[in-house]
Parts: C-alpha cells; structure tokens; sequence
C-alpha cells in the first residue's frame, strides 16, 4: 500500500496538487461492479492521489462537483483543532504527563 499524504504529513501539498489537477479532464465511465456501480479511476490519477488498492478515497461535494482526495476532511479539522489545543496548553500536558 502506498504511503498517503495524511501518512507523510503532504496534507497542503496533495490538496494543492489536488485543486490544480482539477482543470484536467478525465473522462470515467460508471460500470457494474457485482450489485454496486462504480468507477475504475485510472492509473495516472490513483498517481495523482497518491492511493493503491485497498486505500480509501473521500468524495467531498465542492461548488464546481465532487472533488475526490486521499484525506478525510473531517479527521483533518480534528487534528488542526488538536495541534492548536496542545500547542497553546503545552505546559499543563507537560505537567500531565508527569
């Protein structure tokens, strides 16, 4: 499985790769998968995301469509809320710890 930018800490890098990928087309065609439908998102973009099989992709409604990234965006405000509490009460978690 291939590291994702959550993984490695890209975050800002992928979503502007992401956004600046959005002006290039790639035409999908929906196709049965079993009793779903589903899309088989080609190699050049499974690149793009910097996914492989057996990661999970999160499909976010944006203005202009879906816009597809290998992050959740959720999980990413949670961490953002953290990093701000644990920078500014970093002496009372010191004290915690102990």
């Amino acid at each position: 499985m291939k590291e994702s930018a959550l993984d490695t800490g890209r975050y800002n890098e992928c979503n502007n790769m992401t956004m600046s990928t959005q002006r290039k087309s790639t035409g999908l065609k929906v196709t049965k998968i079993g009793n779903s439908l589903g899309v088989i998102l080609p190699k050049e973009v499974l690149g793009m995301l910097g996914v492989g099989a057996g990661d999970s992709v999160h499909a976010t409604a944006a203005p202009d469509g879906i816009l597809l990234t290998p992050f959740d965006p959720e999980f990413e405000r949670q961490m953002e809320i953290a990093d701000r509490i644990m920078r500014k009460d970093r002496d009372i978690l010191r004290a915690l710890s102990k």
